[in-house]
């Protein structure tokens, strides 16, 4: 059991994210403490407290969190040490900005904002303060993009030469309660999804120099299909369907499309691919904590065909025939969201580095932002901001503790 005092939380934004981030802070993460919560909307609040309250019956040992009546009474809490921000993206500025303002750290869902010029505030506002700013993805952190790294790191598919990324569907109006915001500034698949993405890839292959993209917006309207506003229209304001290169420092050129205007099976919506000059791996979705992770290597490749494959092709094909699943080497394959949070409440009690700082979510945003910039513009848009990988993951006997 850790001998630091659990570092005491107020999250603001208790909305349809916050339930996985509850759970996992009453079950997992026990040097989080939550004390607090906070939404525009009070009900919302209240079903959290009631979920806690529903656990504790069950043998939860947790406090029953206060509901604060605005963000700024959590603010203004001294026992409140850190903010988790998961409100939605177009207002993670205010709420950050306000938060540092009044003197706590920040966690926050991605992105860190919804523009540069908001970025670049937040990250200098916390430099100012001396202040922690971070947040997600954190799923890089997990057990599946861990053991990615790990491989590549030790040479198992050579010196990289690309990756190639795809996360393709037809939006989230047809489950998500609330799915307008997805269309609205700071919205789209690329700021969406990106993040996992984009966080992954750096992770893997290290700072990134320069971006070119081509974007598009292909409905100007989507109808939700879901309740509780089913039938209800939305007016598209963002692009929705993003294709682009980015160029790494190492000399990799990885490709990326995500795209909220196609239909395609959700079992097959994620793909990412990284190659190198000894063999290729298959990456997890980076939406989510564990595997499968696949190698292929030369030695493990069939001896060539006598004629083009593809006319002999009578089946669907099996891209991934050959491959072999490696073992996941790292905890936390599950659904771990706030897993960076701990790591960060890890990191003030330590006075350590942790994972899914500002520095990421900083360099990851102008990646992101940069594509339609460079659709506009139609030149390639290199990167400003700067990035050194945090340190990989370490194992740690007791699940929910993080390493020193």
């Amino acid at each position: 059991m850790s001998k630091t005092r659990p570092v005491k939380v107020a999250m603001i934004g208790v909305g349809a994210i916050s339930g996985i981030y509850l759970k996992n802070i009453i079950h997992s993460f026990r040097e989080v403490e939550l004390i607090g919560v906070c939404d525009l909307i009070p009900e919302r609040a209240e079903n959290g407290v009631a979920y806690i309250k529903e656990e504790q019956k069950k043998g939860a040992k947790v406090a029953t969190p206060k509901i604060y009546a605005d963000m700024y009474e959590a603010f203004n809490d001294p026992d409140v040490e850190v903010v988790l921000n998961l409100t939605r993206p177009y207002e993670h500025y205010e709420v950050t900005k306000q938060a540092l303002l009044h003197g706590k750290h920040v966690y926050s869902e991605k992105p860190l904002a919804v523009d540069m010029q908001e970025a670049d505030e937040l990250v200098a506002l916390a430099k100012d303060s001396g202040l922690m700013l971070g947040g997600a993805p954190d799923t890089f952190m997990g057990a599946g993009i861990q053991t990615a790294r790990n491989l590549i790191d030790n040479g198992m598919i050579g010196d990289v030469i690309g990756a190639n990324c795809a996360m393709v569907c037809h939006g989230h109006e047809t489950w998500h309660p609330d799915p307008e915001f997805y269309y609205k500034r700071g919205g789209g698949p690329m700021m969406d999804m990106g993040p996992y993405y984009v966080t992954a890839l750096v992770q893997l292959l290290g700072e990134a120099k320069g971006v070119m993209g081509m974007t598009k917006k292909s409905f100007a309207q989507r109808t939700i299909t879901s309740a509780p506003h089913r039938g209800e229209i939305i007016d598209v304001d963002v692009d929705t369907h993003l294709s682009g290169n980015i160029e790494f420092s190492n000399g990799a050129i990885a490709q990326i499309f995500t795209t909220f205007d196609v239909y395609y099976p959700p079992h097959a919506q994620a793909r990412f691919e990284v190659y190198g000059t000894r063999g290729t791996l298959i990456v997890p979705d980076p939406n989510t904590f564990g595997g499968p992770v696949l190698l292929l290597r030369p030695e493990d490749m069939a001896a060539a065909p006598k004629t083009d494959p593809a006319l002999a092709r009578k089946t669907i094909p099996n891209f991934y025939e050959g491959y072999k699943e490696m073992p996941l080497l790292f905890d936390y394959s599950e659904n771990s969201r706030a897993l960076g949070l701990a790591d960060m409440c890890k990191a003030i009690r330590t006075g350590r580095d942790f994972r899914a700082n500002y520095q990421q979510q900083h360099h990851v945003l102008e990646i992101l932002t940069s594509f339609s910039k460079s659709c506009e513009r139609g030149t390639y848009i290199p990167l400003k901001t700067k990035y050194e990988r945090t340190a990989p993951m370490v194992n740690n006997t007791m699940h929910g503790i993080l390493d020193q």
